[in-house]
């Protein structure tokens, strides 16, 4: 049923319903204004996500007695209200949550989705958003879309009718988009420790910031070059185009990118639209080991908020205070090391903007880790790589020490010292 506005669309969601909201460059921006707009009316609703972008007012102060808050992944919009105490963060690997929403695991009443308008045939795209949001709206029994124009088309898992729409709002608004910046020194110094690495005709999954589109930068000289991945951005786009990316050597989805979404700019959107060389898949799928596995020489990328001298990854902390989520890294860190000739590799810069160390002797008192250290392959910073695996734990910290910002290498040997009372 088409409403002609999101207000009254919303009112579909009652006290004690459970809501999923569409993910990342996808979330449905004004169907959630319209639904924390209604916290005066509504009480007892459990709010489920990954990622979202834009704002989240739900998540504010005022509506704290309306809305029951539970997130896979912590974003900004999301992040003081999690370490408030107005929302909870559920750890789940990524490819896991699909299973939760289909089993009744983690039920759900109503999903408010964003959709290209509807093809000749009646069919709209999930566009940039697949991941976990594919399996909500199987199990919601309330789908509330917004249908935007800009949404891009692409192919994939990410297709509903509009017959299986229970409300949709027309609405006008350039998706979510996210321009780069320019690699740092440092950045781009991982970049090229990290690119060594990278073999021809490897499958190669990363994630969006400065690291990962300095390696993608680094990555001029290579050829053959597949895609796997959870996320991708702009930086695959040049790749691509020059034809070092080409899939050809992939055994799953041979010449076809895989992915599950996507956040970018215009540039991005619009060589997503409508390709037929790009598949936005369910995540229960993409992340799942045993299909990344057979992809060859699988090398998985992806970063840490810091490291310690066991090689035990932290992610998604600062100590106590969440920061972000468990994701999909050890999906594919572990999918990489099962993979022929993969290589699963952190790459971190050595120290934070405030000069404090990322590779450190313990973790930090309720650090969560995310990767155990019998995951861990590689660990890469602008000074080097630590390889890890088969390695005692003297050993292991004597790589990573090796990699360690030279100001904090003499402290981080003495701490290990007083450890294992030899180095």
């Amino acid at each position: 049923m088409k409403y002609q506005n999101p207000e009254e669309a919303v009112k579909l969601i009652e006290s004690n319903h459970s809501v999923f909201i569409h993910s990342a460059a996808a979330t449905p921006r004004e169907l959630v204004k319209a639904m924390s707009n209604r916290s005066s009316e509504i009480k007892n609703v459990k709010v489920y996500s990954m990622h979202t972008e834009w704002e989240a007012p739900y998540g504010d102060a005022e509506h704290a007695e309306s809305f029951d808050i539970n997130a896979f992944f912590v974003g900004a919009n999301i992040r003081k209200a999690i370490n408030e105490g107005r929302a909870a963060y559920v750890p789940m690997f990524l490819s896991e949550i699909p299973k939760a929403f289909r089993s009744g695991l983690v039920p759900l009443d109503v999903a408010l989705i964003s959709v290209s308008p509807p093809d000749k045939n009646g069919y709209c795209s999930m566009g940039v958003s697949c991941d976990i949001s594919r399996a909500a709206v199987e199990k919601a029994s309330i789908i509330i879309a917004e249908v935007n124009p800009h949404m891009p088309v692409v192919m994939g898992d990410g297709v509903i009718h509009i017959s299986e729409i229970t409300a949709y709002v027309d609405v006008d608004y350039p998706i979510y988009a996210q321009q780069l910046k320019e690699p740092t020194e440092i950045e781009l110094a991982i970049g090229r420790n990290v690119a060594a690495l990278v073999e021809d005709g490897a499958t190669l999954q990363m994630g969006i910031g400065g690291i990962p589109n300095a390696v993608l930068q680094c990555l001029t000289n290579h050829k053959n070059l597949g895609i796997h991945t959870e996320m991708f951005s702009d930086g695959v786009v040049p790749l691509f185009e020059k034809g070092i990316i080409n899939n050809r050597e992939k055994k799953s989805h041979p010449g076809a990118i895989v992915s599950s979404f996507s956040i970018g700019s215009k540039k991005l959107y619009d060589f997503l639209d409508h390709n037929p060389l790009v598949r936005m898949l369910d995540i229960e799928y993409v992340n799942d080991p045993v299909t990344i596995s057979k992809n060859p020489k699988v090398t998985a990328i992806n970063s840490a908020i810091e490291v310690d001298i066991f090689g035990q990854v932290c992610a998604d902390s600062i100590g106590t205070r969440q920061y972000s989520g468990v994701g999909g890294q050890v999906d594919f860190m572990r999918g990489a090391a099962l993979s022929k000739g993969g290589k699963p590799i952190i790459a971190i810069p050595s120290v934070t903007n405030k000069g404090i160390s990322r590779i450190v002797s313990l973790l930090k008192p309720g650090a969560s880790v995310v990767t155990t250290r019998a995951h861990v392959h590689y660990v890469a910073t602008e000074y080097g790589v630590a390889y890890l695996h088969g390695k005692n734990l003297r050993d292991r910290a004597k790589e990573l020490i090796r990699i360690a910002h030279p100001d904090h290498q003499e402290q981080i040997e003495k701490e290990a010292f007083s450890i294992f009372k030899s180095i």
